[in-house]
């Protein structure tokens, strides 16, 4: 094996992933097929670390496998691509406000359900027996189609 080549697990601890990870990536096509030795063990080059490295902080920024392997493929076709990346950023932006609204609607109707129950509770009613398994969730609000 040549000084510039790395195991398997040598480039996952250069890139701060787990071989597993490693190995799923190259099987998803985000890498290259490894060289492999005589004995059948992968080979990653600092090209091949750097790629894993480039993985790792796109999923920081919540984007997805595919989403990755589509940059990588525009970029190994020599085309630039950032225009791409900010469309796909776009759409992540959009897909948190949507759930973040998603997520204050359920707030508000679990605060709402919460407090009917304590005031029902001070009221003396009694929630047990009142429902097939809990009144409190059978008769709490209805959220939109998805939750």
């Amino acid at each position: 094996m040549s000084n510039d080549m790395l195991t398997v697990g040598e480039a996952a601890q250069a890139a701060g992933l787990s071989a597993k990870a490693v190995r799923l990536y190259e099987t998803k096509g985000l890498l290259p097929p490894a060289q492999r030795t005589a004995a059948g063990y992968r080979l990653y080059t600092d090209d091949d670390v750097a790629v894993l490295r480039f993985i790792r902080q796109a999923k920081t920024l919540g984007l997805t496998l595919a989403e990755i392997g589509d940059i990588l493929t525009i970029r190994r076709g020599g085309i630039q691509p950032c225009p791409h990346v900010l469309t796909v950023l776009d759409q992540r932006i959009a897909e948190v406000d949507r759930t973040i609204t998603e997520l204050r609607q359920l707030r508000r109707t679990l605060i709402r359900t919460r407090d009917t129950a304590a005031r029902d509770a001070t009221r003396g009613a009694v929630h047990d027996g009142n429902g097939d398994v809990c009144a409190i969730i059978e008769h709490a609000p209805r959220l939109a189609a998805g939750r």
